[in-house]
């Protein structure tokens, strides 16, 4: 398969990439790791007139804590941020999610901002930053904007992001002191997009749960944070029946896809089991 014919551009700064896309807008496309849009481009499904290669923009690479806060340059790739112990000290969800994002050689070329810029509400990434309450950080000739990541997820392969402005960091607060983690996922394969999954970040004082974030893989057209899970939660101490319920609270309103793998019902019950594994990750470690 070959991609359609397009205007290839390399720029060197951030102010040159955004000069293109001022100027191209809706005729182009932004080329960051290529693990997602490179495929899209050799089944026709993207035809874009110019493709701008954000790869040799070096000060859109980085990772680095500013202010207690994560900050991670959009062209930053995934085994970078996957071996970094600045997150896996301290964000160490994001480097548990990154082990079960495709295999190596993808993570070794695919980007995080790329990822999350592609939005594929079975892809690990866009649901770990949803549930760690992260901000992108966007630019365009005009100016800069930060969004929510609550609100930066539209529908399936769509955010916010307009045809001349460009995802340029991804800012994630600081986790509270006596936080546990959990990613779990199932997929027919290792390194297949997972049928269903779940995250889950518990904070436990006096062995009563005061905080907790659970999100949904593959659950919608988007990543989902379920508050009514969390609530269940919260203020009480986590305990396999608790748990349970926060699961059956997790799926109470989703309907996800079905396919030839597995219907809507069968993938309804499976991500109730993974928010049960995330959560007993989570609370086993924040314990600890």
């Amino acid at each position: 398969m070959k991609p359609p014919q397009f205007d290839y551009h390399d720029p060197q700064t951030v102010d040159d990439a955004l000069g293109l896309l001022a100027e191209h807008g809706e005729d182009s496309k932004v080329l960051a790791g290529g693990q997602s849009l490179v495929p899209l481009l050799n089944f026709r499904l993207a035809s874009p007139d110019h493709l701008i290669d954000l790869s040799r923009i070096p000060e859109l690479a980085y990772v680095n804590r500013s202010g207690g806060r994560l900050r991670i340059g959009t062209m930053t790739r995934q085994s970078t941020v996957e071996h970094s112990p600045l997150v896996a000290d301290n964000w160490p969800l994001i480097t548990e999610a990154l082990e079960l994002v495709a295999h190596s050689q993808i993570r070794n070329r695919g980007t995080v901002g790329g990822s999350v810029a592609h939005a594929d509400p079975a892809a690990e990434l866009p649901l770990v930053f949803t549930t760690l309450d992260a901000t992108m950080h966007l630019r365009s000739k005009g100016g800069r904007r930060s969004v929510p990541v609550s609100e930066f997820f539209l529908t399936h392969l769509t955010t916010v992001i307009e045809a001349d402005e460009l995802l340029v960091e991804l800012e994630v607060p600081p986790v509270p002191a006596g936080t546990g983690w959990g990613f779990s996922e199932y997929s027919r394969r290792h390194g297949d997009f997972a049928l269903g999954g779940a995250s889950a970040l518990v904070t436990i004082e006096d062995d009563v749960c005061t905080r907790a974030r659970i999100g949904l893989l593959a659950a919608a057209d988007r990543p989902l944070r379920v508050e009514a899970a969390e609530k269940v939660l919260e203020g009480e101490a986590v305990t396999t029946e608790s748990t349970a319920e926060a699961a059956r609270a997790a799926v109470a309103d989703i309907n996800p896809t079905g396919d030839i793998h597995g219907g809507s019902e069968y993938r309804k019950q499976l991500i109730e089991g993974m928010v049960r594994r995330a959560i007993d990750k989570a609370t086993a470690r924040a314990s600890r």
